[in-house]
């Protein structure tokens, strides 16, 4: 176990006498400005919606809140925080897109802030673990964490597979581990090797503990909680889509005297998302989805299907219909599924194919469509998907496409909306065949245009 080295000194020596001439100027230049105050970040009370104002949380974690652009709490958030930022442990049934992992990190980060440990620290000794199912979700509650911690002096480590162990490992030496986020497979590597220690966190979250069970993570799950202290001594935060009977189960054993909080999956699914389902035929649904794509108000769009076959299909005509698209699925390695992600969401792919899977826990902004190529086979994931889209107060289309394979899970999912989900036949011009672009001859001598033409390729839509 290694000893965390004071690296302050390091990164700001107290000598000034060799540095720039600038820069002990700008030094006195931020120690005389006036420091950030509570009072600058404005929020109007509005009946009916909390505000962050309203729970007594440090100066610095508001002033990450606001840097996030957060005013007003979730549902909930609003229903949560009251009970965690006193203690209590929350077994909360919500579904993605809730805003939840802003929920507890905004009272993990109030704990850490205001019982700072005095006594010795080792690095790797994580104050709180966050466990979630998959890398790209792992990835968005660290990327979430480093955010609003912005203006504290907490760290934040994310741990996942498929990507560089070593690196992650250089990472975790450099800082103290506050705040620790990861799937179980890589955190139970890093256990393994003594390279984390779990027996003083203060805070254990489990995320989407349903999508756990689903992919057979709980035996990993219930070594790593053992890991942590028992459960009296530990605050215990469990959050999960589904509230089955095993789920419930689970959430006796890792919590103690939880306080209940559910959010309606109908408040999510209709709030600010325009549902349409469109009856079509097997045969005619990749025309349908190439049409769809070719319109006018489609920015970006992220395609659902229930298998990776069919992920890895659609993404293969898409490309050869000339659509810059990605593909994120189980079996994409991870590094080429965070690149794919990157490119999204930095706007210069305009198609996302993915498995539920893969889609958890994309936090991507201005999402416009969401195309269900294939309906769920569970009614939650239906809500998880359309929940991609519709974000942050803005207004989201979902189509999805119901075959003779495929329309009898609707009612399921009707049944979970609490609501009739209007069915119509596409417009004629979507159902009419788009041909495939064509390459450049091949048996043609290559001038030098045609030669151009070649390397350049289809222009991507």
């Amino acid at each position: 176990m290694t000893e965390k080295t004071d690296t302050t000194s390091v990164k700001n020596p107290p000598d000034a006498d060799n540095a720039p001439k600038k820069k002990p100027a700008a030094n006195r230049k931020r120690r005389n400005s006036k420091p950030w105050d509570v009072s600058q970040f404005k929020v109007e009370p509005q009946e009916g919606k909390a505000r962050f104002h309203d729970f007594d949380l440090p100066a610095e974690l508001m002033h990450g809140i606001k840097d996030a652009g957060f005013e007003y709490c979730t549902p909930i958030q609003a229903a949560s925080l009251p009970h965690t930022l006193n203690g209590h442990d929350i077994v909360g049934k919500a579904q993605t897109g809730t805003g939840k992992t802003a929920a507890f990190l905004v009272n993990i980060i109030t704990d850490l802030l205001n019982h700072p440990v005095e006594d010795e620290r080792f690095l790797g000794e994580a104050r709180t673990l966050i466990l979630a199912p998959t890398r790209e979700l792992a990835i968005q509650i660290g990327d979430d964490a480093t955010q609003l911690l912005k203006h504290t002096k907490l760290r934040a480590h994310t741990l996942v597979g498929g990507m560089d162990y070593g690196k992650q490992l250089q990472k975790l030496q450099k800082h103290h581990c506050d705040i620790l986020v990861g799937t179980p497979g890589r955190l139970l590597d890093f256990a393994n090797n003594r390279d984390i220690y779990l027996d003083r966190v203060e805070i254990l979250v489990i995320d989407e503990a349903d999508r756990m069970l689903d992919m057979g993570f709980i035996p990993q799950v219930r070594r790593l909680v053992n890991l942590t202290p028992k459960r009296e001594d530990r605050q215990s935060l469990l959050f999960s889509a589904t509230f089955t009977p095993e789920i419930l189960r689970l959430s006796e054993t890792w919590t103690d005297k939880p306080v209940t909080v559910e959010i309606g999956a109908e408040r999510v699914a209709t709030d600010t998302v325009d549902q349409k389902i469109l009856i079509t035929t097997a045969k005619e649904k990749f025309t349908l989805l190439n049409n769809i794509l070719l319109g006018d108000d489609v920015e970006n769009v992220m395609v659902f299907a229930n298998r990776r076959d069919i992920c890895r299909t659609l993404h293969e005509k898409l490309k050869k219909q000339g659509f810059k698209a990605g593909l994120l699925s189980g079996d994409v390695p991870q590094n080429r599924r965070m690149r794919a992600l990157d490119s999204f969401k930095s706007g210069s792919l305009k198609v996302m194919v993915a498995t539920d899977v893969a889609g958890r826990g994309i936090h991507v902004d201005g999402v416009s469509h969401v195309i269900n190529y294939t309906l769920p086979e569970e009614p939650e994931d239906y809500v998880h998907r359309i929940g991609r889209t519709g974000r942050a107060g803005k207004n989201g289309t979902s189509i999805s496409f119901a075959c003779e394979d495929d329309a009898f899970l609707l009612e399921p999912i009707e049944k979970l909306l609490d609501m009739k989900l209007s069915c119509t036949m596409p417009e004629e011009h979507l159902v009419q065949a788009v041909p495939v672009p064509k390459s450049p001859a091949k048996n043609k001598p290559a001038s030098k245009s045609s030669t151009v033409e070649a390397e350049s390729g289809t222009p991507e839509k």
